[in-house]
């Protein structure tokens, strides 16, 4: 049976299954709920002949639901961290199961064996990019704003993060998984995080054109025409780090990435500095780890690490930290509770972190047979 949301509206147009995520006042955060209504929702279509490929959007808090100017402009801001915050306080078992099916959903989305196609307008960060970078057609508008946040709330860049970041061109994973700065359009198609960027005013358009598609190999023509060789709908051009910022995220450990930012001292590297500076020091640690160790891994083994990362992140054993004084928890707070942007991060100073604070993080709490992600493959 499939579980619902009023969050996820699902129906097939024609020979399209589509999907649209309607929790705009949250800017689409996804809940549990969600993320098991997109899940099973897939699983369904995935086994019927009459859905020929899948399409995904966002809507906004303009219009009334459901009309075309509440469409588009949000696609998703990432999890729901008020309800991380109240679930890890409690105690509540829903966290977990949250982790182990948003990871199932990504990986089922990397994997799925039919067109998906995702409409990336606006906000897409975190759980959103989880849910689209697996797309066989990631569309971008003007109107992009993408990141990876996650170390600003002293969590990690998860739903497969370390896999698609790490695959970057350079070391720019390494600079937005640590940063978690926003980029553009430009940039997330140049850093092999987009495929193709349209004009906002067009996805209507297209939104309604991939409906009327009726057949696979008529499907694949229309992309190919349509979106990639369309010099009209192209608004790319190259977008790289600067030869001072890629050589500083080429570095082996956070001091010396600090160190070469501020000894480049240009306009780039002292904003990228400030922000290292506000991060988490220890999930500074454990993020350039992740993502380095992501680079040789396949997807579900990404993901299978992620997963044993976030529970150290919510229950942080070897650091005798769980609850209001595990660093995640104490980070959304300042974040979306208390709403005061002072975290308390424990250790205060990069300098500060050792080894034995960062190792454990990387030991499964659970043996191989017992993984939640085990079946993964």
């Amino acid at each position: 049976m499939i579980r619902h949301s009023p969050d996820v509206i699902t129906e097939v147009v024609g020979s399209i299954g589509c999907i649209t995520l309607n929790r705009p006042k949250a800017l689409n955060a996804l809940s549990l709920p969600m993320v098991q209504a997109l899940l099973d929702t897939l699983q369904a279509w995935k086994d019927d002949a009459a859905v020929i490929a899948v399409a995904i959007r966002g809507s906004n808090k303009a219009g009334q639901p459901g009309s075309p100017e509440a469409l588009f402009g949000a696609f998703c801001a990432g999890g729901d961290i008020r309800f991380f915050h109240q679930a890890a306080l409690e105690g509540n078992a829903d966290l977990d199961t949250f982790f182990t099916d948003e990871y199932t959903l990504n990986h089922l989305i990397h994997h799925y064996p039919k067109p998906y196609v995702a409409f990336m307008d606006g906000i897409v960060m975190g759980g959103g990019m989880g849910i689209s970078q697996g797309a066989s057609l990631r569309i971008v508008t003007e109107k992009t704003k993408m990141a990876m946040p996650e170390t600003g709330i002293g969590l990690f860049p998860d739903v497969g993060g370390g896999y698609f970041l790490s695959r970057c061109p350079g070391h720019v994973g390494e600079y937005l998984a640590l940063t978690g700065d926003v980029i553009n359009a430009e940039q997330a198609v140049a850093w092999s995080l987009a495929d193709v960027c349209v004009p906002s005013t067009e996805l209507s358009t297209l939104w309604a054109e991939l409906q009327a598609q009726t057949s696979a190999g008529e499907l694949e023509k229309w992309v190919a025409i349509k979106l990639i060789a369309s010099p009209a709908l192209s608004m790319v051009s190259t977008a790289e780090l600067s030869t001072e910022m890629e050589a500083a995220f080429t570095r082996a450990t956070i001091p010396e990435i600090l160190a070469h930012l501020d000894k480049a001292d240009t306009e780039a590297s002292r904003s990228a500095a400030k922000t290292l500076r506000h991060r988490s020091p220890l999930m500074l640690h454990v993020v350039l780890e992740q993502v380095r160790r992501a680079r040789s891994m396949t997807l579900a083994e990404d993901l299978r690490m992620e997963r044993d990362l976030v529970q150290h992140c919510f229950y942080t054993a070897h650091l005798d930290r769980s609850g209001t004084s595990s660093e995640t928890v104490e980070g959304i707070r300042a974040l979306a509770v208390d709403k005061d942007h002072q975290p308390r991060w424990n250790p205060a100073g990069i300098e500060q972190v050792t080894p034995e604070m960062v190792d454990p993080f990387f030991v499964s709490p659970w043996p191989t047979g017992a993984h939640p992600l085990k079946d993964l493959t």
